[in-house]
């Protein structure tokens, strides 16, 4: 490929025009492709929808780990060597309020922000923010700053520091860039629940609910008119996506 990089054009668009040539493996385990190979959802992505997620944590058990599971073997997460940079798309934590006491158990995961922080700082666009309200960093373009990670209050995001292999095909990764929980959005796309969705109903626990926050006939719409929910750090004003009940 002779691509020059000259003084009058920026790093941002260097790094976008280099990204459609498909087929070009940048770094080992990494591979571009072009948006006619891109899967196409089967509906159109809009702003009239806005995926989200509901967590009730009075059914979410602390010995439970269905959910982290799933989204492990979902995507692939087993391929980093060293224990001390394992990716953590979502991870189970516990929360202990300070006034009564009381303990709870839930999982963390990128919150899908409607005004994510990730977005904001990050300086080629590889982080962003779909119509439907899915937050996704796009490997093509991403330089591997870590800015978004600093961003992030929900420490929801990882670095890719090791070369990868038998990658997911469905899952692309890649060597220095950063990921974070993406909803399945392969499988929402085709109109299916996110794995660690599926994996809490299927271990009995029904902890999680997935659907459309804008549809007032979605049971996501109605359990949040009718009980209420928590956001976490909503003194950030971010209003995520990912909504918590029984803290």
């Amino acid at each position: 490929m002779n691509e020059e990089f000259s003084p009058t054009q920026n790093r941002r668009d260097f790094l976008k025009n280099t990204a459609v040539v498909a087929g070009i493996t940048v770094v080992p385990g990494v591979l571009l492709y072009t948006g006619s190979m891109a899967h196409q959802p089967e509906n159109a992505v809009t702003s009239d929808r806005r995926w989200g997620m509901l967590i009730d944590t009075t059914k979410c058990t602390s010995g439970c780990d269905a959910c982290v599971n799933a989204c492990i073997e979902e995507h692939g997460l087993t391929e980093e060597v060293r224990a001390e940079v394992k990716p953590q798309w979502i991870r189970k934590v516990g929360l202990r309020d300070k006034q009564t006491g009381k303990e709870h158990s839930l999982p963390m995961m990128c919150q899908h922000c409607e005004k994510p922080p990730c977005v904001d700082v990050c300086p080629t666009g590889a982080s962003f923010k779909r119509a439907d309200g899915i937050v996704l960093v796009d490997r093509h373009i991403c330089i591997g700053c870590r800015y978004c990670m600093m961003s992030c209050p929900y420490k929801a995001r990882s670095f890719v520091h090791e070369t990868l292999e038998n990658q997911k095909p469905h899952s692309p990764r890649g060597k220095g860039t950063v990921e974070a929980c993406n909803l399945c959005v392969y499988r929402v796309d085709k109109g299916l629940n996110p794995a660690c969705v599926e994996a809490c109903e299927k271990d009995g626990q029904k902890a999680m609910l997935f659907g459309d926050l804008n549809d007032p006939n979605s049971e996501i719409h109605k359990r949040l008119k009718e009980i209420g929910s928590t956001a976490l750090r909503a003194d950030m004003r971010l209003n995520p996506g990912i909504r918590y009940q029984g803290l």
